[in-house]
């Protein structure tokens, strides 16, 4: 098989047409030129040019085979680019997961990030409840997940990247709906629809010690994974629930958001989270990234 470097020469000679001026865009000499020319034609079994005293022209084999040798060389560069991007972590795959919450307003601005200062990168988005990417993390399923406090799994490693407040979620219709802030005691006997305690269990122990603390006890009526299905079932008047902020983001018709006092306000966190032995340099430069733009100090 012929060497890349008989190719470069091959092809700058079938672009000069002209030994001398190709032997100084390649900054050698004209004699060892002349051998790598005689090296290919030796290796392909036909001659890629007519040579004279005064002309260099190529054979038609040679006009063939210079197109082809422009694409091997183009291909063969593009290789050892890709193989630095992915060396350096600025170019491969990311396996991404995510809570469905956080979906709604802090994912989107991530993968914009990503998009613009890591365009190499491809994600994989994985939509997964908290303990579902502990567990994915540790196989090596995913290579980063955005999910909820704490993190108490041996290898996994994260960082806050958001806080969020919580807020009352409640029908249009409902006479709470025309305050423009409400206190928890006003949700005491009140009709609840809340996360579930096994799927949702980071919202519903933040929710109860929250009602707990204050006294409270709404009356719970339905419990609900997804915050999206939870605000679904507050505009049938169902019930009123509490949700993170971002969940605004969704614009449900008949469903008003109503702000706590200060002192009774609650947020959320997300974390991001990777193993501590993680050999995917794209999924490291990308957390690198993420935490540069939002991580917060104070995180696990």
């Amino acid at each position: 098989m012929f060497e890349l470097s008989r190719l470069r020469c091959f092809i700058v000679l079938a672009e000069e047409l002209h030994f001398h001026r190709a032997a100084e865009r390649l900054n050698m000499t004209q004699p060892p030129l002349s051998r790598q020319i005689q090296l290919l034609e030796h290796e392909l079994g036909v001659r890629l040019l007519k040579r004279s005293s005064r002309l260099v022209e190529l054979t038609p084999a040679g006009k063939a085979f210079y197109l082809e040798a422009r694409r091997l060389l183009h291909y063969a560069e593009n290789a050892r680019l890709i193989a630095q991007r992915v060396a350096l972590g600025e170019s491969g795959l990311v396996t991404l997961g995510f809570t469905a919450a956080s979906s709604y307003a802090f994912l989107p601005r991530l993968v914009a990030l990503a998009k613009d200062k890591l365009p190499e990168i491809d994600l994989v988005l994985r939509e997964m409840i908290t303990l579902d990417q502990v567990e994915a993390l540790h196989s090596g399923r995913i290579d980063l997940g955005f999910l909820r406090p704490p993190l108490h799994r041996h290898g996994i490693a994260g960082r806050r990247v958001l806080r969020e407040p919580l807020l009352l979620a409640l029908p249009r219709s409902h006479p709470l709906a025309l305050r423009d802030e409400v206190g928890l005691a006003d949700l005491d006997r009140q009709p609840f629809v809340t996360y579930s305690p096994v799927e949702g269990r980071y919202f519903h122990n933040l929710l109860a010690g929250l009602f707990q603390t204050a006294g409270v006890a709404p009356v719970y009526v339905q419990h609900v994974v997804q915050t999206h299905s939870i605000l679904a079932l507050v505009n049938a008047g169902i019930g009123l629930a509490v949700v993170p902020e971002s969940a605004c983001s969704l614009h449900p018709d008949g469903v008003v958001f109503r702000a706590f006092p200060i002192e009774a306000k609650a947020r959320a966190e997300l974390y991001l989270a990777w193993r501590d032995d993680g050999e995917n340099l794209a999924a490291m430069a990308l957390r690198d990234l993420i935490l540069r733009e939002f991580g917060e100090t104070g995180g696990q």
